[in-house]
């Protein structure tokens, strides 16, 4: 089953002490199965807002079989999940609504999210924010940190918002794939694991892409170009263009300025929302912002599990 990845360099490492286990010792069964909880009030909010209107299975209770086993991993703290729960109903789930119609939601947003407390660490010093599978399913990962991030937009959207949109849009890629022009606008810079070394790391703007996990592939760059350009505002972008607007030195065969290239994908990206989903990128963006700022401006009750 194809897995699509979502992963970041930590601008400070942390030292974690884990516990190491024997992978043979592994079961391939939940930690907590079905029979040995009562459904408690959350449980039933998730019934009334995700299940029974969209068939949308948000588990937050640690199962194994649904974690992976190259990982070390530990539960999502109840707290942490009830308001990651609000915040993808309000900001992505309902966002969608608003913009494709509840149709659109219903049909192509993912049948199930599976919350993590930590992050999933790599041997590289990167980790893993999220990932998408089989166009059916979300983890998000950190779910633990998140409490220390609802002050800022830009934590919210960096570690997590943006994330879901990234992966969505591999759903969707996965039902209707991208055009082949976007893989033909910079088909020789893409770099794979070296994204987050040097020059790389600090030259994605003039080499060509929106951000350093973008070199990474074609694929993981239309996600990028999509979960970047509808979390942020316009003036964002526009610095961002600005920063780009120059060749990268370093490659004497790049003919045109980072910018250049960025808006090319940009414009293929734009087309496909539209002609093959129906979605303005900037009307998805409008309506992420104005609920984004509802969000940070304590508008929108985040632990309110009570069912009407």
């Amino acid at each position: 089953m194809k897995k699509n990845i979502l992963y970041i360099l930590p601008l400070i490492m942390m030292t974690l002490t884990l516990i190491s286990c024997d992978k043979d010792e592994i079961k391939s069964e939940s930690v907590i199965t079905a029979d040995s909880y009562q459904q408690n009030e959350f449980d039933k909010w998730l019934e009334a807002n995700y299940r029974n209107p969209y068939n949308i299975d948000f588990k937050y209770r640690y199962e194994e079989i649904e974690s992976d086993y190259n990982y070390y991993t530990v539960p999502a703290d109840m707290d942490c999940s009830i308001i990651m729960a609000h915040l993808v109903k309000y900001l992505c789930v309902e966002t969608y609504n608003e913009v494709a119609g509840i149709d659109f939601t219903r049909a192509y947003f993912p049948k199930m999210f599976y919350l993590i407390g930590t992050w999933e660490y790599r041997n590289n010093g990167s980790y893993i924010l999220g990932t998408a599978e089989g166009g059916k399913k979300i983890l998000l990962a950190g779910i633990n940190e998140l409490k220390s991030h609802l002050g800022s937009a830009d934590e919210l959207n960096h570690y997590y918002i943006k994330t879901i949109h990234h992966e969505f849009t591999h759903i969707l890629n996965q039902t209707r794939d991208y055009p082949t022009s976007f893989t033909q606008v910079t088909p020789n810079s893409y770099v794979n694991d070296n994204q987050f070394s040097e020059p790389y790391n600090s030259a994605y703007l003039k080499r060509g892409f929106i951000s350093a996990y973008a070199q990474t592939e074609a694929r993981e760059d239309f996600a990028e170009m999509m979960s970047e350009y509808v979390t942020h505002s316009a003036e964002w972008w526009d610095a961002q263009m600005a920063a780009a607007n120059a060749k990268w030195s370093e490659d004497p065969n790049q003919t045109e300025t980072g910018r250049a290239l960025i808006e090319q994908k940009l414009d293929i990206v734009r087309a496909y929302m539209l002609d093959t989903w129906g979605i303005d990128m900037d009307e998805l963006r409008d309506c992420i912002l104005r609920r984004q700022s509802n969000v940070i401006s304590g508008l929108v009750d985040l632990t309110d599990v009570s069912v009407d």
